[in-house]
């Protein structure tokens, strides 16, 4: 991976997890308020966690595992 790709890959990480981060507190937010919508929840929780794998998969790109 050249160093371009992986500064490429760093603020696509960035990106994501503000964008997990935000989509906590929305939930958050909308879980204490009383007034939400569990349709609506469970379509942001199904999103966070569609995050949180291309976070995860983004990582292992830049960080390899390491066989000891």
């Amino acid at each position: 991976m050249t160093s371009e790709e992986e500064h490429e890959l760093r603020i696509e990480l960035a990106r994501l997890r503000q964008e997990h981060s935000d989509l906590d507190a929305a939930i958050l937010a909308l879980f204490e308020t009383g007034r939400s919508d569990p349709l609506s929840l469970q379509r942001m929780k199904k999103k966070k966690l569609a995050l949180k794998d291309r976070i995860v998969a983004i990582e292992d790109q830049i960080i390899p595992d390491i066989i000891a």
